[in-house]
C-alpha cells in the first residue's frame, strides 16, 4: 500500500497522474472537454430508451430490391426498359435494362416484413426490426457517401456517430473507450480511418480501432522485458517533458495522447479479459459462426461486441467491406450481383442474427440500439451502356433500405416506400439528417442542442436540419 508521500507522487507524474485525474473525473468525463465560459448543453436531455448502441456498416452499397425492398414489378417488367420520362442519372451513366431480384423475397415473422433469401438468418428475427425503405443520399460516390453516412457531410474533417457519442455521453466505463471500431480485416472503408474520426471534437473522442483476430491491439504491452527502475525513470522523465510542453502550447493532441496511454494502462489488464473469446460456450460460438470459415470473421467480431457492451463501451461500429482497389472485397456489385452480394451477405448474416438473438435473451436488448446501413443503394436496372441485361447495379444514392433494432423500436415494422421499382423514394423520405436525429433521440440525446463551437459555428452532427423518425419508434 502506498503512504501519502507515495501517493502524492504516484499521483502527480507518468501513469499515476493521468489515471488519478481520470477516477477525479469519472462521473463527467465527457464535461471534462467543456472550456470554461462557453455554454454547455450536453446529454441526458430526457430520459434514453438506449444507454448504447451498434452499428454495422456495410461498405459499397447494398441492394435495396434484392434484400428489404421488394418490388414485384421488377418481375414483371424483367428485361426492359424502365417506364420514365427522363433518363436517370447514375454514377456511370450506363443505364441497363430493368432486372428482377436474384433472392426470393417472402414475408417474415408475425409482422410479416418482406425479406429476401439474402439474409435468411436475418430473417427469423424480422420481428426486432424496423427497416426504413425511403432512405436517400446527397451523392453516388463511395468516399463522399461513406462521410455522410458517417459524420452527417460529405467532406471529410467532422466528427463521426461515435465521436459525438462520445463527447456527449462519456464513459460508462475506465477500462475501455467509449467508442471501439472493429475494421474488415480484408481491407478498410473508403476513406480509411477518417471514418472515426473526432474531427474538431477533441482528440480523445476519436474511435480506437480494436482487431477481431490475432492481437487486438498493436503495442499494447512492451514488446519485451523492461527492468522496473527503468520504467520508473522514463516514466517520470516523460510526465516531465509532458508537462512542460503542455503548459507552454496547451496541447489537445497531446493530453489526449496522455489520456489514451493512462487508458492504455487499464486496458492492458481489461482487453485480455474481453477478448478472451474461448471463454465463451461451445454452443454460443455455434451460434455467432465461429465454427464456419465464411462467418468466422464478422461472427468473432459480434461475439466480440456483445462483450465490449457488456464491460461498458458506448459504441461499436463494425465493417463490412473495405478494400475498394482489386480485387474488390465490399458490397460494391457492378459486375456480377450473385457473386458480390452472396459472399458478403454470408458472412454477416448469421452473426448478426445471432447477436440480436444473444442480446436479447441476456436481457441487453431493451436498452440496445442496433444499426444496419450502407452509403447508398443499387439501382434496380443492370449496368449496361447498351441497354442489355447485365449482371450488375450501379450506384443509387436516390432510394435505399436501412434498418434499426433494439432499445424503443417498434420491431416488425416497414416505414417509407420507393417506386414500383424501387429506385426513387416516393413516401416519408428519409435523409442522413433525420436518421441521425432519430439515433440521437433513442439515447436521450436532441440533436439541435448536442453542439461542439468550431471556427464560429455551433456545430452539430445534423448541421441544420434533421427530423425524427417517429414511425419507427415504439
Amino acid at each position: 500500500m502506498l503512504d501519502r508521500r507515495e501517493f502524492l507522487s504516484w499521483s502527480g507524474h507518468g501513469l499515476g497522474a493521468a489515471a488519478f485525474a481520470m477516477l477525479l473525473q469519472q462521473d463527467g468525463s465527457a464535461r471534462a472537454d467543456i472550456v470554461p465560459g462557453e455554454a454547455a448543453d450536453l446529454p441526458p436531455h430526457f430520459p434514453a430508451k438506449a444507454k448504447r448502441a451498434i452499428h454495422f456498416y456495410l461498405c459499397g452499397g447494398l441492394s435495396q430490391v434484392d434484400s428489404f425492398d421488394y418490388k414485384p414489378e421488377l418481375a414483371k417488367y424483367h428485361g426492359k426498359p424502365m417506364p420514365a420520362d427522363e433518363k436517370p442519372d447514375v454514377f456511370f451513366g450506363q443505364v441497363g435494362l430493368l432486372r428482377k431480384e436474384d433472392w426470393a423475397f417472402k414475408q417474415r415473422g408475425e409482422s410479416g416484413l418482406w425479406i429476401s433469401e439474402l439474409f435468411p438468418h436475418l430473417a427469423g428475427v424480422a420481428d426486432e426490426l424496423a427497416i426504413i425503405n425511403s432512405m436517400v443520399a446527397e451523392t453516388s460516390n463511395h468516399t463522399p457517401g461513406t462521410f455522410q453516412a458517417n459524420t452527417g457531410f460529405r467532406l471529410n474533417g467532422f466528427p463521426t456517430l461515435g465521436s459525438w457519442l462520445s463527447y456527449g455521453m462519456g464513459n460508462a466505463t475506465d477500462e475501455l473507450p467509449a467508442y471501439l471500431v472493429l475494421p474488415d480485416p480484408r481491407g478498410l472503408p473508403a476513406g480509411g480511418s477518417i471514418n472515426w474520426s473526432n474531427g474538431f471534437l477533441p482528440a480523445r473522442h476519436q474511435g480506437v480501432t480494436l482487431r477481431g483476430k490475432g492481437t487486438p491491439i498493436s503495442d499494447l504491452v512492451p514488446a519485451r522485458p523492461i527492468a522496473e527502475a527503468t520504467e520508473v525513470a522514463s516514466r517520470e522523465l516523460l510526465a516531465e517533458l509532458n508537462d512542460r510542453h503542455r503548459r507552454e502550447r496547451g496541447d489537445d493532441v497531446l493530453s489526449a495522447r496522455m489520456r489514451a496511454y493512462e487508458l492504455a494502462a487499464r486496458m492492458q489488464m481489461a482487453v485480455p479479459e474481453v477478448t478472451a473469446l474461448d471463454k465463451e460456450t461451445a454452443e454460443t460460438q455455434t451460434q455467432y459462426g465461429l465454427n464456419q470459415p465464411a462467418t468466422a470473421d464478422f461472427g468473432r467480431s459480434c461475439l466480440l461486441t456483445r462483450r465490449l457492451l457488456e464491460r461498458g463501451v458506448r459504441f461499436v461500429q463494425l465493417f463490412s467491406g473495405g478494400a475498394f482497389g482489386s480485387p474488390r472485397i465490399n458490397w460494391d456489385a457492378h459486375e456480377n450481383m450473385v457473386e458480390r452480394h452472396g459472399t458478403e451477405a454470408l458472412r454477416i448474416d448469421q452473426p448478426i442474427a445471432a447477436l440480436i438473438r444473444d442480446l436479447r435473451q441476456r436481457g441487453m436488448l431493451d436498452d440496445t440500439l442496433l444499426i444496419f446501413s450502407s452509403e447508398f443503394g443499387r439501382t434496380p436496372f443492370t449496368q449496361s451502356a447498351e441497354g442489355v441485361l447485365g449482371m450488375g447495379r450501379d450506384h443509387n444514392q436516390n432510394g435505399f433500405s436501412v434498418w434499426l433494432a433494439g432499445a424503443g423500436i417498434k420491431g416488425g415494422t416497414a416505414h417509407g416506400a420507393t417506386d414500383p421499382f424501387g429506385y426513387r423514394s416516393v413516401e416519408k423520405k428519409v435523409t442522413w439528417y433525420d436518421f441521425h436525429a432519430t439515433i440521437l433521440h433513442l439515447l436521450g440525446i436532441d440533436h439541435e442542442r448536442l453542439t461542439f463551437y468550431h471556427n464560429g459555428i455551433q456545430r452539430r452532427l445534423t448541421n441544420v436540419h434533421g427530423e425524427i423518425v417517429r414511425g419507427v419508434l415504439s
